[in-house]
This record gives C-alpha cells, sequence and structure tokens, in this order.
C-alpha cells in the first residue's frame, strides 16, 4: 500500500465508500448531482469510477493512474457538466454543485503531483510540480468562496442546522459564512495559506460531527443522509489540500508559498 498522508488514506476510502454505496440509493450519489436527466447511466459511471479510484488510490503501483483518471473525470465533470450549469441557471445552487467538484477535483490534483510517474513528467510536466500543486490550490481557493456565500443567502436554514446547544444561531452562520471566504481569499493570496486550509478543512469536519452525524443518527430522511455524505467528502477533500502544505510555515505570507510543497 502506499499512504502519503492520513488526508489521502480518508480520502481514498471516502471514493470507496461513494463507489459502493452510490448505486444502492440515489442519496449516496449526491456528490455527482445534479444529474444531467437524457444521461441516467451517468450514475453508475460515477460510481464505478470513484471505487476504482479510491481503490487504486491506495496502491503504489496503481495510484499515479488512479489519481490522473480521477482527475480527468472531476475536471471533464467541472467543464462539461457544471459550468455550462452557472451560466445558464446563474443560482447559488449550481454554484454549490460546482464547488462541491471543485474541492474534490483540487485533492485529486494533490494527489496526482505526488504520485505522478516517470510517463506523468514526460507527457504532463505541465500538471504536476509546483505549478500544478499552485492550480490545485487556487481550485480549493475558488471553491471555498461560494461556500461561504451560501451560508448567506440561505441564512434561515443554516441557522436552524446550528446545533441546539450552542447560542446565536444566527451568528454561528454568518461567522462560519465568513470564515469560508476568508479562508478561501487567504489559499487564492498566498497569507497564512497553510492555516486557512487547515482551518477550512476542520470547519467541514466540524460540521459533519456536530451537525450531521447527530442528525443521521436520531433519525434521518434521504436529504439529511445526502447532506451528511456530501460533508464528509468534502471534508475529505479538504484534508487533502491542508496536507499539501506540510512545510510551509503556519503564518507564511508571500508568493513564494502559493505553489511550495
Amino acid at each position: 500500500m502506499r499512504i502519503a498522508s492520513a488526508g489521502h488514506a480518508v480520502f481514498a476510502a471516502t471514493m470507496i465508500v461513494l463507489g459502493v454505496l452510490g448505486p444502492i440509493k440515489s442519496e449516496y450519489a449526491v456528490l455527482w448531482e445534479p444529474l444531467p436527466q437524457r444521461l441516467p447511466a451517468l450514475t453508475y459511471i460515477c460510481a464505478i469510477i470513484s471505487l476504482a479510484c479510491g481503490i487504486g488510490l491506495l496502491w503504489r503501483r496503481t495510484a499515479a493512474v488512479a489519481a490522473r483518471v480521477l482527475l480527468t473525470y472531476l475536471l471533464l465533470w467541472l467543464l462539461l457538466v457544471r459550468l455550462p450549469d452557472i451560466f445558464l441557471a446563474r443560482t447559488v445552487d449550481y454554484w454549490w454543485a460546482a464547488c462541491k467538484t471543485g474541492v474534490m477535483g483540487a485533492a485529486a490534483w494533490v494527489l496526482y503531483v505526488w504520485f505522478a510517474d516517470d510517463w506523468d513528467k514526460r507527457w504532463l510536466g505541465l500538471a504536476i510540480g509546483t505549478r500544478g500543486l499552485h492550480v490545485a490550490r487556487v481550485l480549493y481557493g475558488l471553491a471555498l468562496i461560494p461556500f461561504g456565500v451560501a451560508h448567506f443567502v440561505y441564512l434561515k436554514q443554516t441557522a436552524v442546522l446550528v446545533p441546539a446547544w450552542l447560542p446565536s444561531h444566527v451568528a454561528w452562520a454568518y461567522f462560519t459564512g465568513c470564515t469560508f471566504i476568508a479562508a478561501g481569499v487567504a489559499v487564492l493570496m498566498g497569507v497564512y495559506a497553510r492555516l486557512a486550509a487547515a482551518l477550512s478543512a476542520l470547519q467541514m469536519g466540524m460540521f459533519t460531527l456536530l451537525v450531521w452525524v447527530p442528525v443521521v443518527a436520531g433519525g434521518s430522511n434521504a436529504f439529511q443522509r445526502s447532506e451528511t455524505i456530501v460533508s464528509a467528502a468534502l471534508t475529505a477533500g479538504a484534508w487533502v489540500v491542508a496536507d499539501s502544505y506540510r512545510g510551509v510555515p503556519w503564518r507564511a505570507v508571500g508568493k513564494r508559498y502559493l505553489a511550495e510543497a
């Protein structure tokens, strides 16, 4: 096996779980939704790719191929499925869907940079190394900002999700929205980028543990189960991006740290 970091292991395991559960119940394919209605078979294609790439990421001989395939698939999904919807619909819902793909794509790109083999270095050198790592982080930073904006657009819905034992639910909704936006800007600018990536991953993980896990444990509907799956997957993707900053000072400021591994 080849485990580059804790985030890598969690991300690969998440892809495997999505691949196994996707065809069983529709809510487990939510990471890819909304799916084009004219192509119903995409649910199974997504599941197969998730499962195969998740397993492949855990083995030394297949890690590079699995990361390459997953990255290619996610980028095509983002460019051909998500971006057209953004320009046609222009609603936060479609931005949210695109940003889910963006976070997962950023994680896949980091893994691709880590596991690139001689073939990748020979033919796809522009997509790996410090340049590739920089693009992955930019993609992640861009994805975080609409997450924060969604907290303001859906303020009431967000406030309701704050655990009952916490006071000032609306204030927490505002705070978490602001932190996502601030983290995205920090990652894009290279200002405390490692700290921003780590804290954004932690925030996603806290959402999963404090909001969605108790909901599912207490009995839930399809929407709540699907949101739990999304939250867990995004946490895994954010964790990989945060791991990519190993070696960068926590309070580093400046462009030279943007693409440093």
